[in-house]
């Protein structure tokens, strides 16, 4: 019994790889069309962050349109790849803060509506990848185990 079930550890043990892929492809895809959305209109991004009336009136608005929507966009490539899948996760989890704090908290929990249930479930996602690494199904494994 004790060897069926080293067994089934081993077989379970082999697709370990298989999780950590998957949870780059979806923040991957996540942050791609938020990412064109601000690349596209870079200045009504601009504008909406800095309009106190009907925008968030943050401060330095261009500034941070182009450290959300470059963060983003390399947050896209670079989970993809699972290239600096640790360094990038630092500054996408700080811009899913930020989303949560000046957008999605005043309107609740749920994703229908507008809520921060999705940037939380990205920095949960997030925080997996900083702690247990992007998998072998990627870069940064490869580059490993040649430095190694």
């Amino acid at each position: 019994m004790k060897e069926k079930i080293d067994n089934i550890k081993s077989s379970i043990f082999k697709l370990s790889f298989i999780p950590p892929f998957l949870i780059r492809i979806v923040l991957a895809y996540g942050f791609y069309e938020p990412a064109m959305k601000k690349w596209n209109d870079i200045g009504a991004i601009a504008e909406w962050f800095g309009n106190e009336d009907w925008g968030l009136g943050l401060p330095f608005p261009t500034v941070n349109a182009y450290l959300a929507a470059t963060t983003e966009i390399l947050g896209v490539f670079l989970l993809l790849l699972g290239l600096g899948s640790r360094i990038i996760s630092i500054p996408l989890i700080f811009t899913m803060l930020v989303a949560i704090f000046t957008v999605h908290f005043e309107n609740g929990f749920a994703a229908g509506d507008n809520g921060f249930e999705i940037p939380l479930y990205y920095i949960i996602m997030l925080i997996v990848l900083i702690i247990n690494g992007p998998g072998k199904l990627s870069l940064d494994h490869i580059i490993y185990k040649k430095l190694k």
